[in-house]
């Protein structure tokens, strides 16, 4: 019981940042998207836009299918996922030369691989 209050806690954390990032990677212009992401100046629009998806997607496997009590191994997909959405993260940061600005990534990271663990409770 205890495992599943820490899933839906970390879960909503993660929804938190991951539906307001997403949703804004699909529906700003890249002009609008530059000033807090430089990186997407030098990445194709549909790869951003991938990218978004990709993260409201994650949000949606990490609450429906334990909500549902369907498909709940979902749940650790979309965490697995998620962990890998922030290495690529860090990755495209490092090789823009842009360390000091991964900590909300790493932080993210953490969180995801927390929840990869507490969504072993949905097997």
């Amino acid at each position: 019981m205890h495992m599943q209050i820490a899933y839906w806690i970390v879960a909503a954390l993660l929804a938190i940042v991951y539906l307001y990032s997403g949703a804004v990677k699909i529906v700003r212009s890249p002009e609008k998207l530059q000033p807090m992401m430089g990186w997407v100046a030098s990445t194709p629009l549909a790869a951003v836009r991938a990218i978004g998806v990709v993260e409201v997607l994650g949000v949606l496997g990490l609450i429906l299918p334990p909500l549902t009590g369907v498909a709940t191994w979902l749940a650790l997909a979309a965490a697995i996922g998620l962990v890998l959405v922030q290495i690529g993260g860090i990755t495209v940061h490092l090789a823009r030369g842009e360390a000091r600005v991964i900590g909300f990534n790493v932080a993210l990271l953490v969180l995801a691989g927390v929840e990869v663990w507490l969504a072993t409770v949905w097997l």
